[in-house]
């Protein structure tokens, strides 16, 4: 008994970690931790899945490696259409019409905009499963691991979405973004005016509040950007009346590189947010399961509002998580 009593203090941090446990007979109550009794069960329940994900995280690095070198060069673009060679007579006064211009896909390009130190390699069975059902125009952005500045990085999202428009005759894209390719998405949209071309950003194990992990990497500069407080995170609570973007944003409850856990989890009163939960996988995971691939096609298949008045979060409470394990 006394080692037990001695271990309350760490009970508010089994009860984040393991919520609803029931009381333990003969120990001082404590708020909302009323019994322990089925926590050997479930620590055994949490151990095996943690086992799992950290396996499915090692097996996913290994690959990655072994693909990262075919996403070190920049995704080469489809060539311009060219306007056919000018046949007409030379004494017609009148220059040939244009040639039509073809319409608009029904479903938006799709953009997907890798993490920290990463290329688009990541993104191999995400791009084949969205091509599998439907989507055509697809396409990837590398921004340099060097880049040190996520607002360097947004301008230049920025200039290669106008130039999909441009290219594609769409008016709007749809933007998938991996953990910081995420932050650079979002400070695209609420800073940069994104939110007219970009209709609907899936986020993926985003650090939306900042992450407080690996304090060595601070020597980063792009890190220190990524950490709670930064100047890029308090510009990104500032407000956003009228945004235009839908917000998807899958989260992780295994995520080791969030930190907090919830940080993953997009709050803000003037966006359009829907907070997707994904139980049982990791960081690596989460661009490359299955399961949330096929999360990720229903959220860009879904119209969301395009303007901000129907705002809030639903930070997981509700129905509609992910279970993978």
């Amino acid at each position: 008994m006394k080692v037990t009593t001695a271990a309350l203090p760490l009970l508010p941090l089994f009860q984040r970690l393991l919520p609803g446990l029931p009381g333990l007979p003969g120990l001082p109550a404590v708020p909302g931790l009323p019994d322990l009794a089925s926590l050997p069960g479930r620590l055994t329940g949490l151990s095996l899945t943690l086992l799992k994900a950290s396996a499915l995280e090692a097996a996913i690095l290994a690959g990655h490696l072994l693909l990262y070198p075919s996403g070190i060069i920049q995704e080469r673009r489809p060539a311009q259409t060219l306007r056919p060679t000018d046949t007409r007579d030379a004494r017609d006064p009148q220059p040939s019409p244009p040639p039509p211009r073809l319409p608009a896909p029904v479903s938006p390009p799709v953009v997907l905009l890798h993490g920290f130190i990463d290329n688009r390699s990541v993104f191999l069975l995400l791009r084949r499963s969205l091509v599998q059902h439907g989507r055509h125009e697809i396409e990837s952005l590398n921004y340099s691991p060097l880049t040190c500045d996520i607002r360097t990085a947004a301008e230049l999202l920025g200039r290669h979405i106008e130039e999909i428009c441009e290219r594609t005759g769409s008016e709007r894209v749809d933007v998938v973004g991996h953990s910081l390719g995420g932050l650079i998405a979002r400070y695209y949209v609420q800073r940069l005016g994104g939110d007219l071309r970009v209709r609907t950003l899936v986020t993926l194990g985003t650090p939306h509040a900042g992450t407080k992990v690996v304090p060595l990497a601070n020597a980063h500069p792009i890190v220190r950007q990524m950490r709670p407080g930064s100047a890029v995170i308090e510009e990104l609570t500032m407000p956003a009346p009228g945004c235009r973007t839908r917000f998807v944003s899958f989260w992780s409850d295994l995520d080791r590189v969030m930190d907090p856990l919830e940080t993953a989890c997009l709050d803000h009163p003037d966006l359009s947010v829907q907070n997707v939960r994904v139980s049982g996988i990791g960081h690596l995971a989460l661009p490359v399961h299955p399961t949330v691939a096929t999360g990720i096609r229903q959220a860009l298949d879904t119209t969301g509002p395009e303007t901000g008045v129907e705002t809030g979060t639903d930070t997981g409470k509700h129905p509609g998580g992910l279970t993978v394990a």
